[in-house]
């Protein structure tokens, strides 16, 4: 399939761009890392709503999934990858088919095509915020609807995203408080979670650990050191679950009644036609998926973005280790989990994109971009897996919004999982509003 898709892909390339940094749209609440700091605002209106809608049509190869016939190991989803044929923003993939096979849980959400190619209503969302004129308040809520194939008919999933209130105590300093659900604080590809911030399409392999939507309360201070042309900034969390995608652990309550505690440290450095922007993030609590608040979990992470004129490079790692269990463990988002191992993993990507000059009435934007992608990780008992993806892609904007992008994803097990065919090509249109 890729061999027929990829010549295609790459002779449109050439024409498609867009800026290699997604802008937020006007009034999106920069949630953990603003590009700019206004005190009061009064320019905005009191109650605002805004949103998008993303279809795409996709198709992996084999039967969608990760999963190898023949292979006999027990639990299925410990001894191969199934994050791997994602096919949209929310790192969905084709398939979960692991062939009748007893699977242990730790699994993404799917839509359920297998391998065949399909439209798909990706997700329909809409952000109400409200900023009390006068007062430095704002209340945030992004509700989504998603559609999906369950396997036995249609249904559709309702998911209250984000949802949370913010204050802004001091008008001279750029302090803000947070309670309610919101993106993580670590590392930097929350910044892409939705698909009309996001560059391109998929999340990377390491996603799944640092993307999740916790509850919780947290503190962002960023001060500006205008003699060097810098700014340090500190993004700090205590929330139920950590960073992770709620596939993965519980997030809408404490097991444990100890939350987890998360942070980075940026710096940036803001020069003529150059940004230098780095991070370092750590995270330290309770499993969530454990009554034990003994049995923790452990995260390391570094990124950077560099920005000189059209290019753009951003690259993050990502080092994963959680205690093996003491209990049993609790429910998630994809089902109920028979045991609960400890875990290891550590991976990263970089990701390179190329801002063509590109600034008209219709096509407003345009870039191409490549990503690499390695991860490395194991559960107790079990052979770690090492396995890696490269991504090329593109994407147009149009009229300011409306964005169009295609993808291919080539994915590779380089170590202890067997081989597969699961690449993917992807595309997807993005309407704003």
């Amino acid at each position: 399939m890729t061999r027929v898709l990829v010549p295609w892909l790459l002779a449109a390339l050439p024409a498609l761009a867009q800026p290699a940094v997604p802008v937020p749209p006007e009034g999106e609440p920069p949630d953990s890392e603003p590009g700019g700091y206004t005190p009061t605002q009064s320019t905005q209106p009191v109650f605002r709503i805004s949103g998008y809608v993303d279809v795409g049509w996709a198709k992996a190869q084999g039967n969608g999934s990760s999963f190898v016939p023949g292979d006999t190991r027990l639990p299925a989803d410990y001894y191969v990858d199934p994050f791997a044929p994602a096919v949209n923003s929310r790192g969905d993939v084709a398939s979960l088919d692991a062939g009748g096979r007893f699977v242990n849980g730790f699994l993404p959400y799917t839509v359920g095509a297998g391998g065949n190619g399909t439209f798909l209503l990706n997700v329909a969302s809409v952000d109400l915020q409200v900023s009390p004129s006068g007062l430095p308040v704002l209340v945030f809520v992004r509700a989504q609807a998603l559609p999906r194939w369950n396997g036995n008919g249609s249904e559709t999933r309702f998911l209250l995203q984000q949802a949370f209130g913010r204050v802004s105590p001091f008008s001279e300093q750029e302090l803000t408080i947070t309670a309610g659900r919101f993106d993580s604080v670590f590392g930097i590809e929350y910044l892409e979670n939705e698909s009309n911030l996001r560059l391109g399409i998929t999340p990377s392999l390491i996603a799944r650990y640092t993307t999740g939507h916790p509850i919780g309360l947290k503190v962002l201070y960023r001060f500006q050191l205008p003699s060097i042309s810098s700014a340090i900034s500190i993004n700090a969390a205590a929330t139920n679950h950590g960073s992770q995608v709620e596939s993965l652990q519980v997030e809408s309550l404490s097991f444990t009644g100890v939350p987890v505690g998360s942070a980075r440290l940026g710096y940036e450095l803001s020069l003529l036609g150059t940004e230098l922007k780095l991070g370092v993030s750590g995270l330290y609590g309770p499993r969530n998926d454990q009554s034990d608040p003994g049995v923790t979990q452990r995260q390391l992470g570094f990124d950077a973005r560099i920005f000189v004129g059209p290019f753009s490079v951003w690259g993050e790692y990502v080092d994963v280790n959680e205690d093996p269990a003491t209990g049993p463990p609790k429910p998630t988002g994809t089902g109920v989990y028979t045991i609960a191992s400890g875990f290891r993993a550590h991976g990263f990507y970089v990701q390179l994109a190329y801002a063509l000059p590109v600034h008209g009435r219709v096509l407003s934007g345009a870039s191409v971009y490549g990503r690499y992608d390695r991860r490395k990780g194991g559960f107790d008992g079990t052979p770690e897996l090492l396995t890696s993806r490269w991504t090329v892609g593109g994407r147009l904007e149009l009229w300011s919004v409306l964005q169009l992008k295609a993808e291919v994803l080539f994915n590779r097990e380089n170590a202890g999982a067997p081989t597969v065919d699961n690449d993917v090509f992807t595309t997807s249109a993005v309407f704003s509003f």
